[in-house]
């Protein structure tokens, strides 16, 4: 694997697992990882503000002996020159670039003048290391992925359209509940209709029905950073699609609570639900690290 843009970049349901037993036996033995990095260097460029990408990503490369860089893109000459500049000079100098953008088509830029590879840190349309690592957390509670049901209940956003991927790649049925104009993105949608488990996923615009066999209920914010001037229209249109516990009551299977973070608390989900005994919302939450490690040791090679 050279450049991690989409889950999809990963291939098929092998590669993913590989990825996630290599995050798994990192998190039971770090001290074997301790030095599997040494003198290697990721530049982890932020265009948009981070909290748990920026901590599992320099942290993580610190924990495996190498070396992390942080760029502020708007600290950096990135808003002065040309992008393919700065990046063919970025590249010269590290192993490994993570980049958090606005938009995707920055990051396929990048692909192309980058002598080394580039991983999604998040783009307006794809958050692979994020529900890359939840699927770890997925697998971690339920033990593995069989006769699993996953609803993710809100926006049809860049969280959701990477859980969509990887749980059709790992053939775990998929249910998607947002209002009509706000679905996943048409990208995904098609990619989903020419899959091979096309009948894995499914959309509705009613979150009752998306969770009464769920045995993942998953969201995420409404309100998307670079969304400010929708808040208004949103919450009108997803007024119904908060996680709380008359919808809760709707469920008939034994299930988990998640999200991505940060939360809105009262807004998306209640306060009661995510510090019920079903979240593992913070251990998802701690799980980006492992997972980060093992995709930087994987991507760099240094995987016996």
């Amino acid at each position: 694997m050279k450049d991690l843009l989409s889950i999809k970049d990963l291939g098929n349901k092998g590669a993913i697992l590989n990825l996630l037993d290599l995050a798994d036996k990192i998190k039971k033995n770090p001290h074997e990882y301790y030095k599997r990095l040494a003198h290697k260097c990721i530049i982890l460029i932020f265009e948009k503000t981070s909290t748990r990408t920026r901590i599992s990503f320099e942290n993580g490369m610190y924990q495996l002996g190498g070396n992390a860089i942080y760029l502020d893109w708007r600290t950096s000459n990135f808003h002065l020159g040309a992008l393919e500049d700065e990046i063919k000079c970025i590249s010269s100098y590290v192993d490994l670039i993570m980049a958090r953008v606005n938009q995707h088509k920055t990051l396929k830029l990048m692909k192309n003048y980058s002598s080394v590879p580039i991983i999604n840190g998040l783009s307006d349309k794809y958050h692979p290391c994020q529900a890359l690592s939840d699927l770890m957390t997925i697998r971690e509670h339920f033990r593995n992925f069989t006769n699993l049901q996953v609803s993710f209940i809100g926006d049809g956003n860049n969280v959701c359209n990477s859980l969509i991927v990887g749980c059709i790649l790992l053939g775990i049925s998929i249910t998607v509940a947002t209002p009509e104009h706000y679905k996943p993105h048409s990208e995904v949608l098609d990619w989903v209709k020419h899959s091979k488990n096309a009948n894995l996923f499914e959309w509705t615009s009613n979150p009752v029905d998306a969770v009464k066999e769920a045995n993942v209920i998953y969201t995420d914010t409404f309100v998307s950073m670079g969304q400010e001037s929708e808040k208004e229209q949103r919450m009108e249109a997803f007024k119904s699609f908060q996680i709380n516990t008359e919808l809760l009551t709707a469920c008939e299977e034994d299930y988990v609570i998640m999200h991505c973070l940060p939360a809105h608390r009262g807004v998306e989900i209640t306060d009661n639900v995510i510090e019920s005994p079903q979240s593992i919302i913070f251990r998802q939450a701690e799980n980006r690290i492992y997972l980060q490690k093992a995709l930087m040791v994987q991507i760099l090679g240094q995987n016996p």
